[in-house]
């Protein structure tokens, strides 16, 4: 795997993927873009939901909607580092049994998600879960 960073201007960065995709990046506090930091965050969300929504396929669960919410708290001095991150599953579909989504979302950060294991080993990283009604996901 390989990537490339090309500076555009000011503080604005062009990441370029070996697949063939791009994305914007704004190290000025993500006044245009999102910072590399929140990119990192969103990273974490990525690779975990896909954990989820693959693990619960794979349980033959009936999975409709799955939106990860991450919240994290970062050193007040540089470099400022993330120092705890948590992420929320809200996950619904039709007669999801909650036994199956404990396990499904403690193992993506336990034991599959390469991000959060990759961030897991120099920060405190927790997570939780809920089911939620398919039309109140749709909601938020």
């Amino acid at each position: 795997m390989h990537a490339e960073v090309t500076w555009v201007d000011g503080l604005k960065f062009v990441g370029h993927s070996a697949s063939g995709h791009s994305v914007v990046m704004d190290g000025s506090g993500g006044k245009t873009a999102p910072s590399p930091m929140e990119m990192v965050l969103m990273a974490a969300g990525g690779c975990s939901s896909v954990d989820v929504v693959d693990g619960l396929k794979s349980a033959g669960q009936r999975v409709t909607d799955c939106r990860t919410k991450l919240t994290t708290e970062r050193r007040e001095t540089a470099p400022r580092l993330f120092t705890q991150i948590h992420i929320h599953f809200q996950v619904s579909g039709d007669a999801l049994d909650p036994a199956i989504v404990a396990k499904v979302t403690a193992d993506s950060l336990e034991k599959y998600c390469s991000v959060c294991l990759m961030l897991g080993k120099g920060i405190e990283m927790s997570h939780s879960w809920e089911i939620v009604a398919d039309d109140v996901a749709d909601a938020s």
